[in-house]
């Protein structure tokens, strides 16, 4: 097997077109030799706890026109891929810290996959706050994970410095932006690739003797 380890975040919307290429070419390849792991990225780890409205974002980052450009040709990449994929829900800008948290205590319990999903439809289909405890607890809950437990360690300290370390190593690694896909702890592939990539990747992944995809 090949340790496939993605950096993302749950508000990016690449990171939603990214994933279900991804998940198309996995569904095309169910032998894939992919061991997946999600790994976290903030990509703004300075958005104050309570967040902030997305249009406010949207204009301070982008400006007005450059952000309604940006959402058209997502909705189109959207639809284009199949995806239901409703941004004028997302009304908020979540800081993303505790999602990410969720994220680390999912893959001790193998649920990520799961998760990950989750928390893309919470924040992307359905509107939801993904900073709330309750959210997460829920989300939790529904993917199989103890739900008070992850209430109680949303509550508390628990693995911040884990997830800024792993962060900060992204960071020290050239990791700037998400999502972005480590092939074999060694080859990066950046951004949300076409299901047609994924497919060949697979192919010679598959094809190749087992001694060049272990170095």
């Amino acid at each position: 097997m090949i340790p496939l380890d993605i950096f993302a975040d749950p508000v990016c919307p690449w990171c939603v077109i990214g994933k279900a290429r991804l998940d198309n070419a996995l569904a095309a390849r169910p032998a894939h030799p992919f061991v997946i792991s999600w790994q976290p990225f903030q990509l703004n780890p300075s958005m104050p706890a309570e967040g902030m409205s997305r249009a406010d974002y949207l204009q301070a980052k982008f400006g007005q026109d450059d952000a309604v450009r940006m959402n058209m040709k997502l909705l189109e990449l959207a639809q284009a891929e199949g995806i239901d994929f409703r941004p004028e829900r997302a009304i908020h800008q979540p800081n993303t810290r505790d999602a990410h948290r969720l994220l680390y205590w999912a893959g001790i319990e193998h649920a990520q996959g799961a998760v990950m999903e989750a928390l893309l439809d919470a924040h992307w289909r359905e509107g939801r706050d993904i900073s709330d405890a309750a959210t997460l607890s829920e989300i939790a809950r529904k993917a199989g994970m103890d739900g008070d437990l992850t209430a109680r360690l949303l509550a508390s300290d628990a693995d911040l410095d884990t997830i800024e370390d792993k962060e900060s190593h992204a960071r020290q690694r050239g990791i700037s932006a998400v999502p972005t896909f480590i092939v074999a702890e060694r080859h990066v592939v950046s951004g949300a690739q076409p299901t047609d990539l994924w497919i060949k990747v697979i192919d010679e992944l598959s094809s190749a003797p087992p001694e060049a995809t272990q170095h």
